[in-house]
């Protein structure tokens, strides 16, 4: 449980000074974790456990997938416990209303609309409402009439960014701030961005389906580990309690090319439909399409199956899909993209009741993966009654019902799972 912030407090009030604007250690109050609760669990744990007051964060992600949606419902919740600013440089206040409308706070008298893009009219009313959250969207848009480079550029973004830091630290108001990213995935104006403020979130997620991913890249007041995951609605974002259970609602078991691997996304483990298929080429360079994996890793994991196992797939398209629009970085996914491939080239399928976890080395061996207890225990929770997974030497019981595979080799493990079934 969280501390409710107390009001915002000047920075440097009730402390002695010494010389020009030293603090002596011992003369600071300390205010303990006065974090301020998020109504949104999931965006609470992403933040490790709350808003810190005087804290600056950064959050990115494509265009219109949600981030302007997640931060509005955030003020929403938190209006009802004492002032929020929602500063827009993209939207007139008619439109924000509208949308706080639809997301059922349309009476949300703590919440304060402005539509403004000059950065000194933005920061007097932050001194003069002294709000328990300012947000601003987007950076790019803010300019400082002083700079002549024009809104969006290198330098009105960092210095805008730098102005809005020294008042979040100076009054104790949390700041929120908005960024588009750019085509490369880099959230747009320098890289100086993210060394200004104190957190960087990320929401990720494919525009055509309605799952996105909150994660943290840089949390100086909490880890970098956690993530969150909403659903995307007519009514904003939802959060979903059991994503696991989310991602496999519409899994066709007996299906060839289908394996539910076991992945970790921070410290939740998740249950994910990884999908490959195979198919003849038409053209004399076969395609290799990844979608939700790392396409270096697909060429790892088909060079493996190709020299070690004596899989034709020279003359083989090969697509590998990750239902759900996830996108999966961590090796420990290696057995289930390996698996899912020779699944769709032997046109046999995976038994419905096995999930495999398992990083593939380049000699054919499989690998330890981290926290594996963590992910037995949630393949267990979602009815699963094998896991195949690399033989170490220690292992911790596997849950009750629950039948732990242990192999050497990503041969070993293709027989268990493409045996007789």
């Amino acid at each position: 449980m969280v501390a409710e912030a107390s009001e915002p407090r000047a920075a440097g009030r009730g402390v002695r000074r010494a010389g020009a604007g030293a603090v002596r250690l011992g003369d600071i109050q300390d205010d303990g974790d006065a974090r301020v609760a998020v109504p949104l669990e999931e965006f609470s744990r992403v933040l490790g456990g709350g808003i810190v007051p005087g804290s600056i964060v950064l959050i990115g992600g494509d265009p219109g997938i949600g981030k302007s949606t997640l931060l509005l419902q955030v003020a929403l919740g938190l209006a009802d416990r004492g002032a929020v600013l929602y500063v827009s440089g993209e939207e007139s206040v008619r439109q924000i209303k509208g949308r706080a409308g639809r997301l059922g706070g349309g009476a949300a008298d703590g919440l304060y609309l402005m539509a403004e893009t000059e950065l000194g009219a933005v920061l007097q009313q932050i001194e003069a409402l002294q709000p328990r959250l300012a947000i601003v969207d987007s950076i790019q848009t803010m300019h400082d009439p002083d700079l002549e480079p024009a809104a969006g550029s290198i330098t009105q973004v960092r210095e805008c960014a730098a102005r809005l830091q020294a008042l979040a630290k100076q009054s104790g108001v949390p700041v929120f701030l908005i960024g588009h990213v750019t085509k490369d995935g880099a959230i747009a104006g320098p890289r100086v961005l993210e060394h200004l403020v104190d957190t960087v979130l990320y929401l990720e997620g494919d525009a055509q389906h309605a799952y996105r991913l909150l994660r943290a890249v840089k949390n100086r007041f909490g880890p970098t580990t956690e993530v969150g995951v909403f659903e995307m609605s007519g009514e904003g974002m939802v959060e979903v309690p059991n994503p696991s259970e989310a991602f496999l609602a519409e899994r066709v078991v007996q299906a060839p090319g289908s394996v539910v691997g076991i992945t970790l996304e921070g410290t939740r483990p998740l249950l994910v439909e990884i999908q490959g298929l195979t198919s003849p080429t038409a053209f004399g360079n076969p395609r290799r399409t990844a979608n939700g994996v790392d396409f270096n890793r697909l060429l790892l994991i088909t060079a493996v199956l190709t020299r070690r196992l004596g899989l034709r797939l020279g003359d083989q398209d090969v697509f590998v899909n990750v239902v759900g629009g996830l996108q999966i970085d961590e090796p420990a996914a290696d057995l289930a993209i390996a698996a899912a491939l020779a699944s769709s080239v032997r046109d046999r399928a995976v038994p419905a009741d096995m999930a495999v976890v398992g990083e593939v080395g380049l000699s054919g061996e499989l690998r330890a993966v981290p926290q594996l207890a963590t992910r037995l225990h949630e393949a267990a929770k979602l009815g699963f009654r094998r896991v195949v997974a690399p033989r170490t030497p220690r292992f911790d019981p596997a849950p009750a019902g629950l039948e732990l595979l242990a192999v050497r080799s990503l041969r070993e493990a293709l027989d268990l799972l493409l045996g007789e079934n």
